[in-house]
């Protein structure tokens, strides 16, 4: 891809174009070592030019809670109301081809039909946390082209669906009418990072469920300490029925006052910088992986560091001080050399 490629792309997905989008998106997402210029340089450009600030809603929960569906009614009202709309719809990944298995475009139809609506699915992959490797990435290209609400599903497999919550202004837990073993299940981690649980499915025979169901929620929630950047009611529980529509806009008004609330007492900007800050530490460990797979001699000792782990011959802290240190020394003998080649009178 050639630099005057990589300007018609930006231009593109700064004009809106769903085609530009979809074609930078797949650049970033591309696991090719041929690819990453391209992404980093792709990125580099959209980052220079001025930022679109998008709310950012994180959203989780249970099988068969229904996101998808909720999502959808969402969407629908916030179009209706005037809003862009991008979902990065994170699909549990086929352990043969590594594709999305479910592809939420044929979940969300009506939603997907919309011209102000965009939904990407993409394959989890190996990746922990509920998200895809390159979903923060994919959160700045939707932005750029004038999406201002981006929502972000995650697979939804269990509690340990939190990194979505590193990369989001407000995350919503979505769970099922039903309490006590289900309650008991959820535990206690990804609950303290809801900002918003809504009890989905608060309709017909399930209602009275529903808001019991609610109450256990609530009732839980102010056992938990009231956390840095909360203000007074929150976290809460709502119910919702994505079926129905009811409960729908009360659940976006109580996560758009969220959102504002911390804009304006400064929480969202910081929560932005300390996703950033962990974001760069999360890519500058697989750069270090990288580069210790790029060279044959560290590959080697890599190799031979895992091996003597798994084979219970070395301690994992002092295998991994050995591989670093052996990376340092390669850095170092390099700069030698660059320095040897490249000093006065070279």
């Amino acid at each position: 891809m050639e630099a005057g490629e990589i300007d018609a792309l930006v231009t593109g997905i700064r004009a809106g174009e769903r085609r530009a989008l979809a074609r930078g998106i797949t650049v970033v997402e591309s696991q090719a070592p041929a690819h990453r210029p391209h992404a980093r340089a792709l990125l580099a450009a959209l980052a220079a030019e001025p930022a679109r600030r998008a709310r950012r809603i994180g959203l989780s929960g249970t099988p068969g809670v229904g996101k998808s569906t909720f999502i959808e009614a969402l969407g629908g009202r916030l179009v209706a109301a005037g809003h862009r709309v991008a979902v990065l719809a994170v699909d549990p990944s086929s352990v043969r081809t590594g594709g999305s298995i479910l592809g939420d475009k044929t979940r969300m139809e009506t939603l997907a039909r919309m011209p102000e609506a965009y939904i990407r699915p993409s394959a989890a992959g190996r990746e922990l946390g509920g998200v895809a490797r390159r979903t923060r990435e994919a959160i700045l290209l939707v932005e750029a082209a004038g999406y201002d609400v981006v929502l972000v599903e995650t697979v939804g497999v269990g509690q340990s669906e939190t990194a979505v919550a590193g990369m989001t202004d407000v995350f919503c837990l979505l769970l099922g009418p039903g309490g006590g073993d289900e309650l008991q299940g959820v535990k206690r981690g990804i609950m303290e990072l809801a900002d918003l649980i809504v009890v989905n499915k608060a309709d017909g025979a399930l209602k009275r469920v529903a808001e019991a169901t609610r109450a256990d929620y609530q009732g839980a929630l102010h056992l938990l300490r009231r956390r840095p950047g909360d203000p007074e009611g929150y976290p809460k529980a709502l119910t919702a029925s994505a079926a129905t529509g009811d409960g729908i806009d009360a659940v976006w008004e109580a996560l758009v006052a969220l959102d504002d609330w911390r804009g304006a007492e400064g929480w969202r900007a910081k929560r932005r910088a300390d996703q950033a800050l962990g974001w760069f530490r999360q890519s500058l460990e697989r750069a270090l992986l990288d580069r210790l797979a790029a060279e044959p001699a560290l590959a080697a000792r890599l190799a031979a560091a895992e091996g003597a782990v798994a084979e219970g011959g070395a301690p994992p802290d002092a295998a991994a001080e050995e591989v670093a240190a052996a990376l340092s020394l390669s850095v170092a003998s390099a700069g030698r050399e660059y320095g040897s080649g490249h000093g006065p009178g070279a």
